[in-house]
């Protein structure tokens, strides 16, 4: 949920003005913006499958996925704590991976609903 300031809503895990300055303009955004959301819908319910499953080789490289396309548009804090997960998933052992996954997937939750959000924003 976005807290609201006298500038309008500001999110917690999306960071809006960074991404503009990745992809350029408002329209770039509103195209890229439900890719992230279709991934994090996909991803991320089979990331706690397989890691629940304990299957970390499999999940590994959906967390590196989702890695690479994060620090576009995602607060700096959401991107490191993934990257710290997705380099667990290459060495740690899967209930490492499993625990440290459930700290970070209510995060991912938030940006999700973040992204639904914003982008059900009169343009």
């Amino acid at each position: 949920m976005p807290m609201t300031s006298a500038n309008g809503p500001h999110w917690v895990y999306l960071d809006v003005a960074h991404a503009l300055e990745q992809v350029g303009d408002l329209q770039a955004l509103h195209g890229m913006l439900p890719m992230l959301q279709e991934l994090l819908e996909r991803d991320v319910p089979q990331i706690r499958q397989l890691l629940a499953g304990a299957d970390v080789r499999a999940a590994s490289p959906l967390l590196h996925s989702l890695k690479g396309c994060m620090p576009i548009f995602c607060a700096p804090a959401l991107c490191a704590d993934l990257a710290q997960v997705e380099g667990m998933s290459k060495a740690g052992g899967s209930a490492e991976v499993s625990e440290a996954f459930a700290v970070l997937s209510p995060q991912l939750d938030s940006l999700l609903n973040e992204i639904r959000q914003y982008l059900a924003l009169p343009a």
